[in-house]
């Protein structure tokens, strides 16, 4: 059973030891108790298990705000890791407050590779997706040459960006600096080393604008209908159709395509409906759907399209 928890805020690696007792309860994200406050962590594997998945209820972690530059922005988040449950978000949806820490650079689990979202400051509309080099502490990250179409994009030295980028159900931000351009032997970026990043948890029934053309089914597959989905996130999604499909608490299937990690990915999720309301425009009725029995292998791709998504859009 879970534990009621005020707040979760991601575990850091100076909190964990091999070998030592936990000063303090870690949780999943969900909110159950992982390993109980004086639990010992018996070996390294266990203790990147927590570092990746766990979360702790700390009130000295409530930071106040920390200014970045004024660009409109909202959470994000990236693939989250395999859970054992089904994704469930039934109306009305859990509370979305996101929590915002700091943490230090070395903190995060970064991986070579890993993708990150660069967005100028002086021109928010201007954005590069790179990939994660590496980083020497406290000196420079190394990251992927910005591009437009396939061709390099001039970045100037002393320019300043707002990185984002995602880790399970952690979305990362932080202010730095071009440092130096290189072209030779294969182009990269250097940026400033952060003083601070701040980190995001984002929550499951976090919704993400869309355009997407669904087709959905209900009951034995008799009755079905084209959708256009308006807003979409792990736990459900609504959409609107011109006739009213069903009623409350039927099952069914709805399919849809993404574009996740720049592949087209197809989904056949199993739903439920769980409203319908004529549509504020007029032009239908609006249904909401519940994804429920969701397997890994879709939430992954739902989870990469759907904080994707959110990225883009800030």
């Amino acid at each position: 059973m879970s534990e009621p928890v005020v707040s979760l805020v991601p575990v850091r690696a100076a909190d964990l030891t091999v070998g030592e007792p936990l000063s303090r309860p870690v949780y999943d994200w969900h909110g159950n108790m992982l390993l109980a406050q004086g639990s010992v962590i018996e070996n390294q594997q266990q203790l990147e298990d927590l570092l990746d998945n766990g979360f702790i209820n700390d009130s000295t972690w409530d930071f106040p705000s920390i200014p970045i530059p004024s660009v409109p922005t909202q959470p994000a988040a990236t693939a989250a890791p395999p859970v054992r449950e089904a994704a469930r978000a039934p109306a009305p949806i859990e509370d979305n407050t996101v929590k915002d820490v700091v943490v230090g650079m070395d903190d995060v689990r970064w991986y070579v590779g890993e993708t990150m979202y660069l967005q100028q400051i002086d021109n928010p509309s201007m954005r590069y997706t790179v990939r994660l080099i590496g980083f020497v502490r406290n000196k420079t990250v190394f990251v992927t040459a910005p591009s437009t179409d396939g061709k390099l994009d001039f970045i100037r030295d002393g320019q300043t960006f707002i990185v984002r980028a995602f880790s399970g159900k952690k979305a990362y931000a932080f202010v730095a600096s071009a440092v130096k351009s290189v072209h030779t032997p294969h182009p990269y970026l250097h940026l400033s080393y952060p003083k601070e990043v701040r980190c995001t948890v984002v929550r499951k029934g976090v919704r993400a604008e869309v355009k997407i053309i669904a087709a959905v089914s209900l009951g034995s597959g008799d009755r079905t209908g084209a959708a256009t989905l308006t807003d979409l996130s792990m736990g459900g999604t609504s959409g609107t159709i011109k006739q009213v499909l069903g009623g409350k608490g039927e099952e069914g299937y709805i399919k849809f395509k993404v574009r996740a990690a720049g592949q087209d990915e197809f989904l056949n999720l199993r739903m439920v409906l769980r409203s319908v309301a004529p549509s504020e425009h007029g032009d239908g009725f609006k249904h909401g759907f519940e994804f429920i029995d969701v397997s890994i292998h879709d939430r992954l791709i739902l989870s990469a399209f759907v904080h994707q998504t959110l990225a883009e859009r800030d």
